[in-house]
């Protein structure tokens, strides 16, 4: 769980400018933000839902028949048109 005592920087540009300045007068220590999370993953379970990644995708291409393919990729390219419309 992530630690609640580090506050992140306040995203009111009064309040981080009022932060740079006790930064810069030494009022504050500025800490820099750290990643405890990957201090604490196992690296054989990393590496094995690695390796599941890297292979996940050609596996469930490889069982899909021709037509299942076909109509996947119909389905993700109207996903992005329909996006692009939306966007202009």
């Amino acid at each position: 769980m992530q630690d609640r005592s580090r506050k992140k920087r306040p995203r009111d540009p009064n309040q981080l400018a009022k932060l740079i300045v006790d930064i810069a007068t030494g009022q504050v220590e500025d800490k820099p933000a750290s990643r405890p999370e990957d201090a604490s993953k196992d690296p054989a379970a990393v590496s094995l839902g690695r390796r599941g990644g890297l292979k996940g995708g050609k596996a469930r291409a490889d069982r899909l028949t021709p037509e299942q393919r076909s109509e996947a990729a119909r389905k993700a390219v109207q996903a992005r048109w329909a996006k692009s419309r939306n966007d202009s």
